[in-house]
């Protein structure tokens, strides 16, 4: 089940948080057996959206939570309402991926890296065996292998953040030197396709996806001259060489899909596919795609664009690198960080011999195309019978009548 708006939209309003919360308590209460509340766990964990927000607002949001939760019925702790870090979520992201292809448990050099393109922030997760600043570094174990894995997140280096930097930059007038202005204050917006009307008079819509690139590119690489590390592609902040496969989330599969891409498309078809579009005049586009709505359908443009200097210009990705793949779920299994939240949490219980039910209120960015908020999204899982851990054999089943995924350990043969 999913709700909207997310906690973060109730920054004004940090009561009618507990609105959202209440009505997927309910849901999870028609789930989970009356007898079982008690020892069922219910956890908050909020991401980019609160992020953005100021800590002070974070805590009035979480704080009416809290209460909603504490007299839910179900186990709660006040500390199991919290804003995750991106890393946190990179994380997870991680380990949902590699648990769905198989890699968990396994040689760490095998895994597969995530960049996910959210609407607040970016992450980029993978081993890397390159040496990585503490701040950068997380180690995760499953039964007695070790990984080192590089997990940073990029906020406001989302789509969506992205694409408001870009406009209130051609707004100011603080855009990069290559920008085209008219004159009288008029300033030229490459993202966005030629005879679309702004809102604001002073921006002149004439997409151009090479320009649109080059002003995302001067984005990504704002504060890069104060980089300390030996390798900082993105701002000022350390990425080590990419290595191994990637699956390139979210943003980058909606937008993919939309152009008609297949999963492994390489970044040249979304170059020429980008070209077309932001050089359409914006009543042709429209007559093309009736069913989308003017908000959405006029950033396909810039997220052409925006992929390909994050891909490309920034992390290094040749165009025709058959490595990464656009993909949101691997088989019937979806690449949601919250399945491998789950996962890590299963884990930790294994270790203590712990069986108890275990289910996850989650707040994340919408997975809809340019939704600009986090949301409230909740997911039940159950883990029978769980013995001493040894190696994960994890598998998730969907269950169609009770409408939830299911993830359970499946014994040695």
């Amino acid at each position: 089940m999913k709700v909207s708006p997310g906690l973060s939209a109730y920054a004004e309003d940090p009561e009618g948080a507990g609105g959202s919360v209440e009505e997927l308590v309910e849901f999870g209460k028609g789930r989970v057996p009356r007898e079982l509340w008690g020892e069922t766990e219910v956890r908050l964990m909020a991401t980019a959206g609160m992020r953005l927000l100021d800590s002070e607002v974070q805590d009035r949001i979480l704080d009416v939570c809290r209460r909603v939760l504490m007299k839910s019925g179900f186990k709660f702790q006040d500390s199991w309402a919290s804003v995750i870090t991106g890393s946190d979520e990179g994380l997870y992201a991680w380990v949902i991926a590699n648990h769905a292809l198989g890699t968990l448990g396994g040689d760490p050099l095998k895994t597969t890296g995530i960049i996910e393109l959210g609407g607040a922030s970016a992450q980029v997760t993978f081993v890397s065996t390159d040496p990585v600043p503490p701040e950068f570094s997380r180690t995760v174990e499953f039964g007695n292998i070790t990984y080192n894995i590089y997990s940073h997140s990029f906020l406001n280096f989302g789509q969506n953040a992205a694409f408001e930097a870009l406009r209130e930059s051609l707004v100011s007038g603080n855009h990069h030197p290559a920008a085209e202005s008219l004159g009288k204050g008029i300033s030229v917006d490459p993202c966005t396709p030629k005879g679309y009307s702004h809102v604001v008079s002073t921006l002149h819509s004439k997409g151009n996806f090479s320009k649109c690139r080059s002003a995302a590119l001067t984005l990504l690489q704002k504060g890069k001259e104060i980089c300390s590390y030996q390798h900082c592609q993105i701002g000022s902040i350390f990425i080590p060489k990419l290595r191994g496969k990637f699956l390139a989330m979210e943003n980058f599969f909606y937008t993919s899909k939309f152009f008609g891409l297949g999963q492994r498309a390489f970044l040249s078809n979304l170059m020429i596919a980008g070209e077309h579009f932001c050089g359409e005049d914006w009543s042709a586009l429209k007559k093309k795609h009736q069913s989308f709505k003017d908000e959405d359908l006029v950033h396909y443009c810039f997220s052409s664009a925006y992929i390909v200097a994050l891909l490309h210009d920034s992390l290094g990705i040749a165009v025709d690198d058959p490595r990464i793949e656009f993909a949101n779920q691997v088989g019937n299994i979806p690449l949601d960080w919250a399945l491998g939240a789950f996962i890590l949490h299963t884990n930790a219980a294994l270790d203590m011999e712990h069986s108890d039910w275990i289910a996850t209120i989650i707040s994340d960015d919408s997975p809809t195309l340019l939704s600009l908020i986090g949301f409230a999204i909740l997911i039940m899982f159950i883990a029978w019978s769980i013995s001493k851990w040894r190696k994960p054999q994890l598998k998730t089943v969907y269950d169609l009548e009770k409408g939830r995924y299911i993830v359970t350990r499946v014994g040695k043969s």
